[in-house]
Parts: C-alpha cells; sequence; structure tokens
C-alpha cells in the first residue's frame, strides 16, 4: 500500500468545490481545503505507485477547476 499528500492549486474561489469533488474518488481518504500556497490537501493510497500515479492522473488532475498538483508520497524511516 503505498499514501500521498497531493497538494492542490485551484482556480480562485474554486477549493471548496474541488475539495468536495475529490472526497468522492475511490482511494482517497481525506481532502480538505486549506489556506495558503496550495488551496487543498489531500491523502490519497492506492496499492503501488503506478495505481497512485493513476489515481492522480486520470481521476485528481482531470476535475474542473485544478490548475497545479504536487504528490508527496508517505516514506516510513
Amino acid at each position: 500500500m503505498v499514501q500521498a499528500y497531493v497538494l492542490i492549486q485551484t482556480d480562485v474561489g474554486r477549493a471548496a468545490e474541488v475539495a468536495r469533488d475529490i472526497s468522492t474518488i475511490e482511494g482517497v481518504t481525506q481532502a480538505e481545503d486549506v489556506t495558503g500556497p496550495y488551496d487543498v490537501i489531500v491523502r490519497a493510497q492506492a496499492d503501488d505507485v503506478d495505481a497512485l500515479g493513476r489515481l492522480v492522473v486520470a481521476r485528481i488532475q482531470r476535475l474542473d477547476g485544478i490548475t497545479r498538483t504536487l504528490t508527496c508520497p508517505i516514506v516510513n524511516i
């Protein structure tokens, strides 16, 4: 199991809507609209890195209102 935080920038005024839409996607365990350089922070999980990539590229990035994402895999050191 691979987990990651996905930091998302949205169009102005769309953060709450984007967070709500993302929270319905399978594999997303948490989606919150926040303030700062990113508008939404998502916690997601997938079976492996390839599946995580598909989740971000094919499901999350395709939502209206998203302008940029940064995926930060969680490591256990």
